[in-house]
């Protein structure tokens, strides 16, 4: 069994208190999807109930780190090298609808470097946590990527861009071409928990571009702890600011990224010609 280090208890403590009011704000969303206003704004408030109570606890137990949150944004500490990147709740459109897969993401880092990360999901009690060296787990079993090594048999998950961004047609040629290359393609809609199950090797890869920093700062480590790939789409480490990631088992990041950039440059091709 792993021993979890004071700082990954921080971020477990605070991940619990947090989702105890988002599991009882979830039992509501049933009774709320019939009226005709709709859970939108109960939604809200739940999801800032939830910063406000990771804010408190996580300052309470390191006053001087920074912070960088989904709802409030970034807030300097006198402590200049650790900073917390928070997602109070990944995956709020499912929250949103009743559907039971959301979670909550916490992430430390150290002079720009992500040290530990932690990703819980309330309704299955899954607490997914990494650390720098010390490897990926999931409540107290140890992750590890899938082995699978061909395309042909992969499960990739990804997210979609919608709304404003819905018709970017590198995403949907992307799709195309990773349908017809593996044996199944997943949208589940919380991309810290996508990133967790490739660490657990339910997923064999995933790819999303346009991320925010809190939807992937957590994961990104767990995906590396557990002895997969991570990287930007050009197979550079530039996810934390470009927002494009690819993650994946050994045996499949880089034929997976091959994929996915050919798919990118003949739907540049056709967008210019």
């Amino acid at each position: 069994m792993a021993a979890r280090s004071p700082v990954v208890n921080v971020m477990a403590g605070a991940a619990l208190k947090a989702a105890r009011a988002l599991k009882r704000d979830f039992g509501e969303v049933d009774q709320l999807q019939v009226s005709v206003k709709g859970p939108g704004d109960f939604v809200s408030t739940a999801d800032l109930r939830a910063e406000r109570t990771l804010r408190a606890e996580l300052l309470r137990a390191r006053p001087g780190y920074g912070l960088l949150l989904e709802e409030s944004g970034a807030s300097e500490g006198s402590d200049p090298h650790h900073r917390w990147i928070v997602d109070p709740l990944d995956g709020t459109t499912n929250f949103l609808h009743g559907i039971p897969h959301f979670a909550i993401s916490i992430a430390l880092e150290r002079d720009g470097e992500i040290i530990a990360g932690l990703v819980y999901e309330p309704t299955r009690d899954e607490m997914f946590w990494a650390e720098k060296g010390a490897g990926a787990y999931v409540n107290d079993r140890r992750l590890r990527v899938s082995a699978r090594r061909q395309l042909g048999e992969a499960l990739i998950g990804t997210g979609m861009p919608f709304g404003g961004r819905a018709d970017r047609p590198g995403y949907i040629a992307t799709l195309q071409r990773v349908m017809a290359a593996t044996s199944g393609v997943r949208r589940l809609g919380a991309a810290a928990l996508d990133l967790a199950y490739v660490a657990a090797g339910r997923y064999d890869g995933f790819w999303e571009f346009g991320l925010s920093p809190w939807d992937m700062a957590a994961g990104l480590l767990m995906v590396k702890e557990a002895g997969g790939f991570v990287s930007d789409l050009a197979g550079g480490q530039t996810m934390m600011t470009s927002g494009d990631v690819l993650a994946a088992n050994g045996h499949l990041h880089l034929p997976l990224a091959a994929l996915i950039r050919d798919a990118l440059r003949t739907a540049g091709a056709a967008t210019h010609g």
